[in-house]
Protein backbone atom coordinates (compact mmCIF):
# COMPACT_ATOMS: atom_id res chain seq x y z
CA UNK A 1 0.00 0.00 0.00
CA UNK A 2 1.07 3.47 -0.67
CA UNK A 3 2.55 5.90 2.24
CA UNK A 4 -0.23 7.81 2.72
CA UNK A 5 -4.23 6.07 1.36
CA UNK A 6 -7.61 8.10 1.57
CA UNK A 7 -9.07 5.97 4.39
CA UNK A 8 -13.37 6.18 4.92
CA UNK A 9 -14.43 5.64 8.59
CA UNK A 10 -18.44 4.77 8.29
CA UNK A 11 -19.34 5.56 12.12
CA UNK A 12 -18.31 8.59 13.63
CA UNK A 13 -19.12 7.54 17.69
CA UNK A 14 -16.72 5.98 20.37
CA UNK A 15 -14.52 3.68 17.67
CA UNK A 16 -14.87 5.54 14.81
CA UNK A 17 -13.37 8.69 16.17
CA UNK A 18 -10.69 7.09 17.43
CA UNK A 19 -9.93 4.95 14.12
CA UNK A 20 -10.15 8.48 12.34
CA UNK A 21 -7.34 9.49 14.74
CA UNK A 22 -4.70 7.22 14.45
CA UNK A 23 -4.82 7.42 10.82
CA UNK A 24 -5.22 11.06 10.48
CA UNK A 25 -2.18 11.52 13.27
CA UNK A 26 -0.13 8.96 10.65
CA UNK A 27 -0.37 11.53 7.92
CA UNK A 28 -3.56 9.83 6.08
CA UNK A 29 -6.59 11.75 4.80
CA UNK A 30 -9.74 10.36 6.49
CA UNK A 31 -13.36 10.71 5.52
CA UNK A 32 -15.75 9.82 8.13
CA UNK A 33 -19.57 9.13 7.30
CA UNK A 34 -22.49 9.34 9.86
CA UNK A 35 -26.27 9.90 10.20
CA UNK A 36 -25.87 11.55 13.09
CA UNK A 37 -24.98 15.04 12.72
CA UNK A 38 -23.79 15.99 15.87
CA UNK A 39 -21.55 13.34 15.81
CA UNK A 40 -19.93 14.77 12.61
CA UNK A 41 -20.31 18.44 14.13
CA UNK A 42 -18.15 17.60 17.48
CA UNK A 43 -15.86 15.09 15.61
CA UNK A 44 -12.59 17.03 15.08
CA UNK A 45 -13.42 18.57 18.65
CA UNK A 46 -12.68 14.96 19.88
CA UNK A 47 -9.96 14.38 17.99
CA UNK A 48 -8.35 17.45 18.73
CA UNK A 49 -9.33 17.35 22.77
CA UNK A 50 -7.69 13.35 22.44
CA UNK A 51 -4.55 14.34 20.62
CA UNK A 52 -3.88 17.54 22.99
CA UNK A 53 -4.44 14.95 26.24
CA UNK A 54 -1.68 12.80 25.14
CA UNK A 55 0.63 16.23 23.81
CA UNK A 56 0.39 14.93 20.00
CA UNK A 57 -0.13 17.12 16.84
CA UNK A 58 -3.57 18.76 17.43
CA UNK A 59 -3.04 19.79 13.62
CA UNK A 60 -3.75 16.34 12.35
CA UNK A 61 -7.56 17.19 12.80
CA UNK A 62 -7.23 19.24 9.62
CA UNK A 63 -7.05 16.12 7.99
CA UNK A 64 -10.50 14.37 8.86
CA UNK A 65 -13.03 15.63 6.91
CA UNK A 66 -17.16 14.67 7.68
CA UNK A 67 -20.31 13.77 5.38
CA UNK A 68 -23.47 12.86 5.99
CA UNK A 69 -23.59 11.51 2.39
CA UNK A 70 -22.28 7.48 2.05
CA UNK A 71 -21.38 7.82 -1.68
CA UNK A 72 -19.09 10.64 -1.57
CA UNK A 73 -17.19 10.01 1.64
CA UNK A 74 -16.20 6.15 -0.04
CA UNK A 75 -15.86 7.79 -3.53
CA UNK A 76 -12.20 7.78 -3.48
CA UNK A 77 -11.18 5.63 -0.48
CA UNK A 78 -8.49 2.75 -0.39
CA UNK A 79 -9.66 1.54 3.18
CA UNK A 80 -13.15 1.51 4.36
CA UNK A 81 -13.44 0.91 7.84
CA UNK A 82 -16.65 -0.16 9.40
CA UNK A 83 -17.73 0.87 13.00
CA UNK A 84 -21.02 0.68 13.38
CA UNK A 85 -23.73 -1.13 15.64
CA UNK A 86 -23.29 -4.34 16.34
CA UNK A 87 -26.33 -5.73 14.26
CA UNK A 88 -25.56 -8.28 11.66
CA UNK A 89 -27.94 -7.33 9.48
CA UNK A 90 -27.26 -3.84 9.22
CA UNK A 91 -24.08 -4.50 8.80
CA UNK A 92 -24.61 -6.76 6.19
CA UNK A 93 -26.67 -4.26 4.26
CA UNK A 94 -24.10 -1.84 4.83
CA UNK A 95 -21.48 -3.94 3.29
CA UNK A 96 -23.65 -4.36 0.16
CA UNK A 97 -23.58 -0.96 -0.56
CA UNK A 98 -19.98 -0.52 0.17
CA UNK A 99 -19.32 -2.81 -2.61
CA UNK A 100 -21.25 -0.49 -4.96
CA UNK A 101 -19.94 2.78 -3.64
CA UNK A 102 -16.32 2.16 -2.81
CA UNK A 103 -13.43 2.14 -5.63
CA UNK A 104 -13.02 -1.11 -7.01
CA UNK A 105 -9.42 -1.91 -5.40
CA UNK A 106 -10.90 -0.88 -2.08
CA UNK A 107 -10.29 -3.04 1.03
CA UNK A 108 -13.76 -3.32 3.22
CA UNK A 109 -13.34 -4.11 7.15
CA UNK A 110 -15.98 -4.57 9.43
CA UNK A 111 -14.82 -3.16 13.42
CA UNK A 112 -17.22 -5.71 14.75
CA UNK A 113 -15.92 -7.19 18.13
CA UNK A 114 -17.44 -10.81 18.23
CA UNK A 115 -19.83 -11.18 14.90
CA UNK A 116 -17.86 -13.82 12.50
CA UNK A 117 -16.74 -11.39 9.58
CA UNK A 118 -17.73 -14.41 7.39
CA UNK A 119 -21.38 -13.95 7.99
CA UNK A 120 -21.35 -10.34 7.74
CA UNK A 121 -19.55 -10.18 4.25
CA UNK A 122 -22.09 -13.16 2.79
CA UNK A 123 -23.10 -12.56 -0.27
CA UNK A 124 -20.60 -10.21 -1.29
CA UNK A 125 -19.46 -10.81 -5.45
CA UNK A 126 -16.10 -9.22 -3.84
CA UNK A 127 -15.56 -10.83 -0.84
CA UNK A 128 -11.76 -11.15 -1.38
CA UNK A 129 -11.04 -7.78 -0.52
CA UNK A 130 -13.41 -8.18 2.37
CA UNK A 131 -12.17 -8.52 6.40
CA UNK A 132 -12.24 -8.20 9.75
CA UNK A 133 -10.34 -5.78 11.84
CA UNK A 134 -10.89 -5.67 15.30
CA UNK A 135 -9.70 -2.62 17.37
CA UNK A 136 -10.23 -2.33 21.23
CA UNK A 137 -11.34 0.78 22.86
CA UNK A 138 -10.24 3.46 23.00
CA UNK A 139 -8.74 2.22 19.51
CA UNK A 140 -6.00 5.28 19.89
CA UNK A 141 -4.70 3.96 23.07
CA UNK A 142 -4.91 0.19 22.79
CA UNK A 143 -2.71 -1.44 20.39
CA UNK A 144 -4.22 -4.35 19.28
CA UNK A 145 -5.84 -4.58 16.36
CA UNK A 146 -6.81 -8.29 15.51
CA UNK A 147 -6.85 -8.76 11.59
CA UNK A 148 -9.46 -11.49 10.54
CA UNK A 149 -9.68 -13.70 7.39
CA UNK A 150 -12.86 -15.10 6.16
CA UNK A 151 -12.67 -18.11 3.67
CA UNK A 152 -12.68 -15.73 0.76
CA UNK A 153 -10.43 -13.27 1.74
CA UNK A 154 -7.06 -12.80 -0.22
CA UNK A 155 -4.11 -13.45 1.69
CA UNK A 156 -2.19 -10.67 0.13
CA UNK A 157 -5.21 -7.91 1.21
CA UNK A 158 -5.15 -9.39 4.88
CA UNK A 159 -1.00 -9.13 4.56
CA UNK A 160 -1.40 -5.43 3.43
CA UNK A 161 -3.75 -4.82 6.00
CA UNK A 162 -1.37 -6.06 8.61
CA UNK A 163 1.57 -3.84 7.11
CA UNK A 164 -0.89 -0.32 7.38
CA UNK A 165 -1.38 -1.20 10.76
CA UNK A 166 1.79 -1.99 12.08
CA UNK A 167 2.78 1.35 9.66
CA UNK A 168 0.51 3.61 12.14
CA UNK A 169 1.99 2.07 15.47
CA UNK A 170 -0.67 -0.46 15.56
CA UNK A 171 -0.16 -4.30 16.83
CA UNK A 172 -1.80 -6.65 13.98
CA UNK A 173 -2.50 -9.75 15.12
CA UNK A 174 -3.26 -12.05 12.36
CA UNK A 175 -6.99 -14.39 12.75
CA UNK A 176 -6.30 -17.20 9.95
CA UNK A 177 -9.81 -18.81 11.34
CA UNK A 178 -12.89 -16.79 11.34
CA UNK A 179 -14.82 -18.11 15.04
CA UNK A 180 -17.41 -15.72 16.99
CA UNK A 181 -15.38 -13.29 19.24
CA UNK A 182 -11.99 -14.19 17.41
CA UNK A 183 -9.13 -14.17 19.85
CA UNK A 184 -8.73 -11.72 22.63
CA UNK A 185 -12.18 -11.52 23.30
CA UNK A 186 -13.26 -15.34 23.27
CA UNK A 187 -9.90 -15.35 26.14
CA UNK A 188 -11.34 -12.48 27.97
CA UNK A 189 -15.09 -13.75 28.11
CA UNK A 190 -13.29 -16.83 29.20
CA UNK A 191 -12.00 -15.52 31.89
CA UNK A 192 -15.45 -13.40 32.44
CA UNK A 193 -17.45 -16.41 32.31
CA UNK A 194 -15.45 -17.92 35.29
CA UNK A 195 -15.44 -14.82 37.32
CA UNK A 196 -19.49 -14.58 37.47
CA UNK A 197 -19.37 -18.07 38.50
CA UNK A 198 -17.69 -17.83 41.33
CA UNK A 199 -19.79 -15.06 42.58
CA UNK A 200 -22.64 -16.96 41.71
CA UNK A 201 -21.50 -19.87 44.00
CA UNK A 202 -20.88 -17.82 46.38
CA UNK A 203 -16.77 -18.23 46.69
CA UNK A 204 -16.50 -14.98 47.03
CA UNK A 205 -18.26 -11.37 46.11
CA UNK A 206 -17.60 -9.69 43.22
CA UNK A 207 -15.33 -7.01 44.25
CA UNK A 208 -12.45 -9.99 45.62
CA UNK A 209 -12.58 -11.65 42.17
CA UNK A 210 -11.49 -7.96 40.75
CA UNK A 211 -8.69 -7.73 43.51
CA UNK A 212 -7.35 -10.88 42.90
CA UNK A 213 -7.06 -10.78 39.13
CA UNK A 214 -5.55 -7.38 39.90
CA UNK A 215 -3.09 -8.20 42.52
CA UNK A 216 -1.70 -11.58 41.34
CA UNK A 217 -1.44 -12.45 37.44
CA UNK A 218 -2.99 -9.49 36.12
CA UNK A 219 0.52 -7.86 37.07
CA UNK A 220 2.40 -10.28 35.06
CA UNK A 221 0.02 -10.23 32.22
CA UNK A 222 1.36 -7.26 29.78
CA UNK A 223 4.73 -9.17 29.84
CA UNK A 224 4.02 -12.59 30.47
CA UNK A 225 1.24 -14.25 28.07
CA UNK A 226 -0.55 -17.58 29.27
CA UNK A 227 1.12 -19.93 26.70
CA UNK A 228 4.35 -18.00 27.81
CA UNK A 229 3.40 -18.60 31.28
CA UNK A 230 2.97 -21.98 30.63
CA UNK A 231 6.46 -23.09 29.33
CA UNK A 232 7.63 -20.96 32.02
CA UNK A 233 6.61 -23.47 35.04
CA UNK A 234 6.26 -26.60 32.40
CA UNK A 235 3.84 -27.94 30.43
CA UNK A 236 4.06 -31.59 32.47
CA UNK A 237 2.64 -28.97 35.18
CA UNK A 238 -0.05 -27.58 33.45
CA UNK A 239 -0.92 -30.47 32.93
CA UNK A 240 -1.14 -31.76 36.31
CA UNK A 241 -2.84 -28.14 37.62
CA UNK A 242 -5.21 -28.90 34.55
CA UNK A 243 -6.20 -32.35 35.42
CA UNK A 244 -7.27 -31.27 38.81
CA UNK A 245 -8.92 -27.83 38.07
CA UNK A 246 -10.34 -28.04 34.41
CA UNK A 247 -13.38 -30.21 35.73
CA UNK A 248 -14.12 -27.93 38.15
CA UNK A 249 -14.03 -24.69 35.96
CA UNK A 250 -17.67 -23.66 35.02
CA UNK A 251 -18.65 -24.82 31.30
CA UNK A 252 -22.08 -23.49 30.96
CA UNK A 253 -22.59 -23.05 27.47
CA UNK A 254 -24.58 -20.05 27.38
CA UNK A 255 -25.29 -16.63 29.38
CA UNK A 256 -25.02 -17.10 33.30
CA UNK A 257 -28.25 -16.97 34.59
CA UNK A 258 -26.90 -15.25 37.60
CA UNK A 259 -26.08 -12.22 34.65
CA UNK A 260 -29.51 -13.04 33.08
CA UNK A 261 -31.00 -11.86 36.37
CA UNK A 262 -28.74 -9.16 37.03
CA UNK A 263 -30.26 -7.38 33.23
CA UNK A 264 -33.72 -8.13 34.22
CA UNK A 265 -33.56 -6.67 37.32
CA UNK A 266 -31.75 -3.34 35.66
CA UNK A 267 -28.65 -3.94 36.94
CA UNK A 268 -27.17 -2.36 33.96
CA UNK A 269 -23.55 -1.35 35.86
CA UNK A 270 -22.39 2.01 35.20
CA UNK A 271 -25.42 2.81 33.29
CA UNK A 272 -28.31 1.42 36.01
CA UNK A 273 -25.32 2.79 39.03
CA UNK A 274 -25.13 -0.72 39.94
CA UNK A 275 -24.26 -4.05 38.42
CA UNK A 276 -22.34 -6.74 40.49
CA UNK A 277 -21.72 -4.04 42.30
CA UNK A 278 -22.83 -0.10 43.13
CA UNK A 279 -21.11 2.83 41.30
CA UNK A 280 -21.48 6.38 42.26
CA UNK A 281 -20.86 9.12 39.22
CA UNK A 282 -17.77 9.84 41.23
CA UNK A 283 -16.80 6.43 41.58
CA UNK A 284 -17.38 6.07 37.74
CA UNK A 285 -15.44 9.01 36.74
CA UNK A 286 -12.22 7.76 38.99
CA UNK A 287 -12.10 4.18 37.56
CA UNK A 288 -12.47 5.67 34.08
CA UNK A 289 -9.65 8.08 34.43
CA UNK A 290 -7.74 5.25 36.04
CA UNK A 291 -7.84 3.00 33.26
CA UNK A 292 -6.95 5.95 30.83
CA UNK A 293 -4.03 7.18 32.69
CA UNK A 294 -2.67 3.17 33.04
CA UNK A 295 -2.58 2.79 29.25
CA UNK A 296 -1.14 6.14 28.73
CA UNK A 297 1.20 5.06 31.23
CA UNK A 298 2.22 1.74 29.47
CA UNK A 299 2.08 3.09 26.09
CA UNK A 300 4.19 5.85 27.21
CA UNK A 301 6.88 3.27 28.63
CA UNK A 302 6.82 1.72 25.22
CA UNK A 303 7.67 4.65 23.64
CA UNK A 304 4.05 5.03 21.36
Amino acid sequence: MANHECIAVVGAGLMGHGIAQVFALAGHEVRVFDVNHEALRSLRERIGRNLADLGQDIWATSRVHSFDDLGEAVANADIVFEAGPEDLEWKRRLFGQLEELAPAHATLASNTSVIPITEIMRGLRTGQRALGTHWWNPPYLVPLVEVIKTPQTEAAVAHRMADLLAAVGKTPAMVEKDVPGFIGNRLQHALWREAIALVAEGVCDARTVDTVVKASFGRRLPVLGPLENADLVGTDLTLAIHRTVLPAIDATPGPAPYLEKLVEAGRLGFKSGEGFMRWTIEEQQVLRARVLAHLKAMNAAEGR
